[in-house]
């Protein structure tokens, strides 16, 4: 049994590929290698997220999480980060059901809506949106809220606001409320894993707040 990770070198994608014990193995797409997860069920494979679903061709497959994302400070303009946050997803998701993949999982964001007015939640909600019309048996869209994390670690640039934002926020705990309050990137992506590897049918939308009780270890 193989399953594919996109955006393994993320805060949320690093803890995915950690927590994988199987069965089989995991297979991270890379833009890059530098950086990238090591493990004994790990394995790598190079592409170019524009050029997908196009070879090279995927091993088939049963299931696949997407964890691509970046910001629009990070990528330099809005025409870039919707390059990464809606065509790179659709890519990997449609060259995944090329593979073979039923099941899918996406880290999409709080606030995700195809008409919101801001530009980031808008393109979250349409990424959203296109991946329900694949026909994927299983859907599962984690939202969450402010991710907590240490970026540095990865080699990502600081992100300013979300520091300050975490700062403000994380000595009030649990004042405040579950839907609102940062949550630890190793919490998405358990959540991830287990409720794509239930196979629920459908689309299942997890909240912020139910991933800081299925995701906890």
């Amino acid at each position: 049994m193989t399953a594919l990770l996109a955006g393994a070198t993320g805060l949320v994608g690093r803890e995915l590929a950690r927590h994988w014990t199987g069965p089989g193995d995991l297979l991270l797409l890379l833009r890059r290698p530098a950086g990238a997860p090591s493990g004994p069920r790990l394995r790598s494979l190079q592409v170019d997220y524009a050029a997908l679903p196009g070879p090279p061709d995927l091993p088939v497959a049963q299931e696949a999480f997407c964890c691509l994302g970046t910001t629009i400070a990070q990528a330099g303009s809005q025409a870039a980060f919707r390059a990464v946050d809606f065509d790179a997803v659709l890519a990997f998701a449609r060259a995944a059901q090329a593979a073979g993949v039923r099941r899918f999982g996406l880290v999409s964001a709080l606030g995700a809506d195809p008409a919101a007015r801001g530009f980031y939640p808008r393109v979250k909600g349409q990424a959203e949106a296109a991946l329900a019309e694949l026909g994927f048996d299983s859907l599962v869209l984690a939202r969450p809220s402010l991710l907590a994390g240490d970026r540095s670690l990865l080699g990502q640039p600081a992100r300013p606001g979300e520091r300050l934002a975490l700062a403000v926020a994380t000595p009030l705990g649990r004042l405040v409320p579950a839907a609102w309050r940062p949550i630890p990137a190793a919490f998405v992506a358990r959540s991830l894993l287990r409720a794509v590897r239930e196979g629920r049918p459908g689309m299942r939308v997890l909240t912020s707040a139910e991933m800081h009780s299925l995701g906890s270890p």
